[in-house]
């Protein structure tokens, strides 16, 4: 199974959601959850058990951050052509796009996921530096990917009615 499409479905995204999603204000605060998660799990230091409730906070704010902001005045901007190249990058399997984004994609979400190692090993290991490493690379790798996204919905948004209708 495709894991975009898996999480898609996961977080139960419908139009309605991925059009508030596209908010900036959406996901410029999601960039803040990985951050806010590393901090939950470390708490685990300090309150013990009671970590759990911070870590389900972080994991019900992922949930909760696309349908907690009102739709976009404009989506003429780059965190909302973000959202919505994401979304062209989950159809991908209905209207295809160019392979030179198919790679960089796959390759940005693959570093993306190296750094969930040393974060994941830092959390467990009470290891700041490869906390943050791990951290850092899959956010800057995350980022990256969502300016390819911007870059794969300018390719893209003439190329249907529904794609050509997000952007006003």
């Amino acid at each position: 199974m495709d894991y975009g499409r898996w999480a898609e479905q996961l977080m139960a995204m419908d139009d309605a959601t991925w059009h508030r999603h596209a908010n900036p204000w959406s996901g410029w605060t999601r960039v803040a959850t990985f951050p806010l998660l590393a901090l939950a799990i470390w708490s685990r230091a300090w309150i013990g058990w009671y970590a759990l409730i911070p870590i389900a906070i972080a994991l019900l704010w992922v949930w909760i951050n696309p349908r907690l902001f009102p739709p976009p005045k404009s989506t003429d901007n780059w965190m909302s052509k973000v959202v919505m190249g994401e979304r062209i990058w989950l159809n991908r399997s209905k209207i295809p796009v160019p392979a030179h984004h198919v790679r960089m994609a796959n390759l940005l979400t693959a570093v993306s996921a190296i750094g969930i190692v040393p974060f994941t090993w830092g959390l467990w290991a009470f290891e700041i530096w490869p906390v943050v490493f791990g951290m850092m690379l899959s956010i800057l790798a995350k980022l990256w990917f969502g300016d390819r996204m911007v870059w794969l919905f300018d390719d893209m948004k003439n190329v249907s009615e529904e794609y050509q209708s997000w952007l006003y």
